[in-house]
This record gives structure tokens, sequence and C-alpha cells, in this order.
């Protein structure tokens, strides 16, 4: 470093560094010398760059700021096309039973809105099985390796599910770590659940955080389907809409 940043109070020099991307202090400013390395590494820099673009937390939480940043930057829904505005797109290892998926437009027939005015529209399963699922790759999302096994950040998912009013329904949940063998490090299995026959049709939302998983998880497998109970040719089974995998602090 120059000179005259090298005289600079420590606390000057942390306010000038935390006006940088996050991204250049930790590959090129990080590398300039041992004091700047420290600055980088340390906790103050991202407590005040936390400060500044409105990230909080508890301040008892002591754990990696750094870490806390870009989780918190990054933090997003993993699950693409999580409302059908893409048909089938993103979703794989589809199960067709019956009718095969559909999409429809919210409220839909004997239905209602859903909570967010966001979510217009949603899949719906026939008189057979259906499931779908999609496969998150966590590297390829910039969640590396180290941070995984050593930070072990909580992963939320959520899901969204609901039956028409005249039909009675189930359905099912069920999302599982993996590691690069895809081995299977844990694994959330919700119950069959029975929608019955004249519901309110109402929309519930089902949830479920991993934490302490271990080390290892390289990938997220996130699967969810259902069918309807009355076997009535058509689209009369559950209903299931802006599922959500979030990854963070």
């Amino acid at each position: 470093a120059a000179p005259e940043m090298e005289s600079l109070p420590e606390a000057v020099l942390i306010r000038i560094l935390a006006a940088l991307p996050a991204p250049e202090l930790v590959l090129v400013c990080r590398l300039v010398c041992c004091h700047w390395r420290n600055l980088v590494d340390g906790a103050a820099l991202w407590i005040l760059k936390c400060q500044q673009e409105g990230l909080t937390r508890a301040e008892s939480d002591a754990e990696n700021w750094q870490n806390f940043y870009f989780l918190s930057k990054k933090r997003k829904n993993l699950i693409k096309n999580p409302c059908g505005e893409e048909g089938l797109e993103h979703w794989g290892e589809v199960e067709n039973g019956g009718d095969g998926w559909k999409i429809e437009e919210l409220p839909g027939d004997f239905g209602k809105e859903f909570p967010s005015e966001e979510v217009h529209k949603y899949f719906v399963t026939s008189y057979e099985w259906c499931r779908k699922a999609q496969v998150i790759d966590l590297r390829a999302e910039g969640y590396w390796e180290e941070l995984m096994d050593t930070t072990q950040p909580k992963i939320m998912v959520r899901d969204w599910y609901a039956g028409r009013s005249d039909a009675g329904c189930l359905y099912e949940l069920c999302v599982r770590l993996l590691s690069d063998n895809e081995d299977v490090l844990a694994e959330y299995k919700s119950e069959t659940i029975t929608i019955p026959q004249e519901n309110d049709a109402s929309w519930t939302e089902i949830s479920h955080t991993f934490s302490d998983y271990g080390p290892g998880v390289r990938f997220v497998r996130f699967e969810h389907g259902g069918q309807d109970t009355l076997f009535w040719k058509g689209w009369y089974g559950v209903r299931v809409t802006n599922s959500s995998v979030t990854v963070g602090p």
C-alpha cells in the first residue's frame, strides 16, 4: 500500500475500504499487504458495510460477518419458474399421471386468490400422481464449498398448496440435501397431506429449515406433487405455486 494510506488511522482506512465493492475487497485489496488482509478478514469492515447497506443481525451473534454480508446480498429464490409463468420449464423428472400437469390462472375454478398479488398462476395435478422436481447446484449459484462445509448456512424451503372447494386431493413435499455423488445428507419429507372434498380452497404454506446438516452439501433436490382423490378426469388435484429454496445466514 502507498505510504500515505498506511499512515491513515485504522478507522479511516476501514471507511475507505468499505466504499469498495465486496468482491474487490476479497480478491484484490486482501492481497495488498498483511495489514489490509487482516482488515478484510476482520469483523469491523463487514459490520460497517452491513450497516451502510441496511443488513441487520443481532449484535450478540458474533459469527463471521463477511459470510453474513455475502449470504445476505446473494439471498434469492433458487427455484426457477416457481409459479408456472414459463410452463414446465426448469422442472425435471416430471411424472404426468392421469391427464398430467397443467398451469392455470388464479384463482381458478372453485379456487381462491393467492395471498400475494405478485403470484398469477399455479400448477395443478390430475387424477393420478403428478410429481416434478428441480435440482439446485449450489456451487453454480455462488455458494462455495468452504462456506457450505464450515458455515453451513441455513437452507430454507417453502411451498404453497391448495385444493378446489369441490374436490378432495393429496399433496406431498420432499426436499433432499445431496453430496457431489448424490448421497442424501439430509432430508425433509412431509406426510401425505389430505385435503377433503368441500374444503375452503384456501392456500396453505408449508416450510422447513435445514441447519447443522454437516459438510459435503452441494445440491438441493426439491420435489412436490399430488393428485385428486375422486379420480375425476381433468385437473381436480392439488394446486401448487410460489415454491422457494433460499440460503441465508
